[in-house]
């Protein structure tokens, strides 16, 4: 059964220059206990994608079109109070910096308890006791002396374990996570990779990861989608974007993940785009059965972005 369901979402920014257009129709779904990555560069629109399931938006952001159900409900239709008992309760967000995300004024103990007294209701020995069972949770040796600190006090690696402990404070049935390891080394990004897969199936939670590494999704993700300019452009199982991978877009990535010169880039080399990212033909596979022909199915649940006009050589 899905847990979420984005369909036809457009989300867009109005600017002294005009409507920027963020998010441009995107549609997919999250099976219950099942991870879904999103990959693509910056720009692509993957993190404004996910900021517009719990509406976190900035003042000139707004939903235009679309639907977001979660849970069976239509998340666009809450009332502000209802939305804000999901926030941090039923959906959870890791976001990328976690130097930036923690308050610096506070230490970590009074905001692990902050989304349990809140969401919880429990006092405050309980929703202390609760801090230190998430730390351990995290793999963070001798919590209730990390408890007493202050974000500044720790390292990179502990600071997201901390991240990853107060996003599944109160047991989520979604766990957004936005490139949670951009800033991490390659060792320690592999301990929380596999920490939040652990803690994934310990806990039945699905994960929503965003990221524009291919690897980080290699080993997280059961499916994929692949977005450029605000829009899906390929849709499959992990393995099946690996061994068969249909769009320019989506195989230029693959080739970028091979070249470790630009592996750690967000965004793509000069000579990274052609015009068959945009327009690509696959009249071929248009058949009468085939409603959205620019939404073409090549394989078990494989999908990909395709013009019906031919590319001009």
């Amino acid at each position: 059964m899905d847990l979420l369901e984005v369909d036809n979402l457009h989300t867009y920014f109005d600017t002294k220059r005009g409507t920027v257009k963020a998010v441009k129709g995107v549609t997919f779904s999250l099976k219950r206990g099942k991870t879904l990555g999103i990959v693509g560069e910056s720009g692509s629109g993957k993190s404004q994608t996910a900021m517009s399931i719990l509406q976190l938006f900035q003042r000139n952001q707004y939903i235009a079109e679309g639907q977001i159900r979660f849970d069976g409900k239509n998340i666009l239709e809450l009332s502000k109070k209802e939305l804000l008992k999901i926030r941090g309760n039923d959906i959870s967000m890791i976001f990328q910096e976690p130097m930036t995300s923690l308050n610096p004024v506070f230490t970590i103990k009074a905001q692990l308890t902050e989304a349990l007294k809140l969401h919880q209701h429990v006092d405050n020995k309980t929703a202390t006791l609760r801090a230190y069972e998430l730390l351990e949770a995290v793999k963070i040796t001798d919590p209730k002396r990390v408890a007493k600190q202050y974000p500044h006090q720790l390292s990179g690696g502990m600071s997201q374990r901390v991240m990853i402990a107060m996003a599944l404070a109160c047991n989520p049935k979604l766990l957004i996570a936005d490139e949670p390891t951009t800033a991490l080394d390659v060792i320690i990004q592999a301990e929380i990779l596999k920490l939040m897969n652990e803690l994934k199936d310990k806990l039945d939670t699905s994960i929503l990861f965003i990221t524009h590494d291919l690897g980080v999704i290699s080993k997280m993700a059961d499916d994929v989608i692949v977005m450029h300019g605000g829009k899906i452009v390929e849709s499959a199982p992990i393995n099946e974007i690996f061994k068969n991978a249909y769009h320019p877009y989506t195989r230029r990535l693959l080739a970028a993940f091979l070249r470790t010169d630009i592996r750690n880039k967000k965004t793509a080399p000069d000579d990274f785009y052609s015009k068959e990212n945009n327009v690509f033909d696959f009249t071929t596979f248009k058949t009468e059965e085939t409603a959205d022909p620019d939404w073409v199915q090549v394989g078990t649940n494989h999908f990909v972005a395709a013009s019906l006009r031919k590319i001009d050589n």
